[in-house]
């Protein structure tokens, strides 16, 4: 019975065989169809290669949402270089509710305004970064992708003695409320007061005010390797001494997930602006680098996907099965144009016609029939 039921399911199979074999005797291998089989093969692996690219390329997800996290702390990444000597200057934040923050993360470190010639390389290459980047906004999506890893080098210490360098390095972190603030360098130690803050400015000299800076780096939330801000590698020359540059920053909290990093940070726009303070004139203020920053409500998710394996495969196949269908389409209609033009030529159908030969007239004569009256 078993041998039986077994026989039963085997032949079941075969006659569920959707690919009939068709006995090598009754198929006849030809050149042509050799040729277009060659054709297609090479179709087929050059349409997967790219296809197998295709796979591989991803793509950047950009959505959008209302930021509902409004405890926690912001977090400001800080790297300039201002044209005055650290004694002279303080930098802090104070935010829109008046609260000052203590710069205990950051650190003054006297150096030198002009950069050696390694580190100026680095910073005409970060200029030329963010000039491609104002004009091809794709580029945004590489460095997401993290494919830009240099990092610029490392600043060394002068050799020369402190009284010598007549620049400050300021460098380092803050965390503040995640409220809009105004984060600012200016002349004189910063000193709390009961309506914010003060700075001690009277005890340095006009003559010694020079707010030209450069900013090495400036972001907000975690730091990530590679990620280029718009202010990175900034550099503005003060032509006066009471001069004030300001910034006006929107900051928009961002989510990023890749392959390689899963942060939460912040991207921002800038706008700028500087003038010379003039009493006289009616220009007002005061000689400094103010960066005033917003935070947008909305959150930006950025994700990276690719096309998943499944659609991969089934594109596979459809390239595969579409080439080797529509080659054989073709090969056999081009075989039937070309069977069907040789045997009329063979036929004669297309050959002049003669003409025709006289055909001789010939009388048919009807019988006499003999009438009987």
């Amino acid at each position: 019975m078993r041998r039986l039921t077994k026989k039963k399911a085997l032949t079941l199979m075969k006659e569920l065989d959707a690919f009939p074999k068709v006995p090598e005797s009754y198929v006849e291998s030809t050149t042509s169809g050799g040729t277009v089989s060659l054709i297609a093969f090479t179709f087929m692996a050059v349409l997967a290669l790219l296809e197998f690219f295709v796979y591989r390329h991803t793509w950047m997800k950009y959505e959008y949402e209302v930021d509902r996290d409004f405890s926690s702390k912001l977090r400001i990444n800080v790297d300039i270089t201002v044209a005055m000597r650290c004694q002279y200057i303080g930098a802090d934040v104070l935010d829109l509710a008046e609260t000052m923050v203590a710069s205990d993360g950051l650190q003054y470190e006297p150096v030198n305004f002009e950069l050696p010639p390694q580190q100026r390389i680095w910073h005409m290459t970060l200029l030329h970064i963010q000039e491609r980047l104002r004009v091809e906004h794709a580029l945004q999506d590489v460095i997401f992708k993290a494919a830009i890893k240099g990092a610029p080098p490392a600043q060394t210490k002068s050799e020369d003695g402190t009284a010598s360098l007549t620049a400050c390095r300021i460098h380092g972190h803050l965390y503040v409320n995640k409220v809009a603030g105004n984060f600012h360098i200016t002349v004189g130690k910063s000193i709390p007061h009961p309506r914010g803050h003060a700075h001690l400015a009277a005890l340095v000299s006009h003559d010694s005010y020079n707010f030209s800076h450069r900013i090495d780096h400036l972001s907000f939330g975690e730091p990530l390797p590679g990620m280029i801000s718009p202010l990175d590698g900034t550099e503005k020359i003060a032509i006066d001494s009471n001069h004030m540059f300001q910034y006006f920053i929107t900051i928009v909290p961002t989510k990023l997930n890749t392959y390689k990093v899963s942060a939460d940070t912040h991207q921002y726009s800038v706008t700028e602006r500087e003038r010379v303070i003039n009493h006289a004139a009616g220009s007002h203020g005061v000689s400094g680098i103010f960066m005033k920053y917003d935070i947008s409500s909305l959150m930006v998710k950025v994700t990276e996907q690719h096309m998943p394996l499944w659609q991969f495969l089934v594109r596979l196949c459809g390239i595969i099965g579409g080439i080797f269908s529509t080659t054989g389409m073709i090969h056999g209609l081009v075989g039937f144009l070309v069977d069907v033009v040789c045997c009329r030529f063979q036929m004669g159908i297309y050959k002049p016609k003669d003409d025709l030969p006289a055909q001789e007239s010939s009388e048919t004569q009807l019988p006499a029939e003999n009438y009987t009256e």
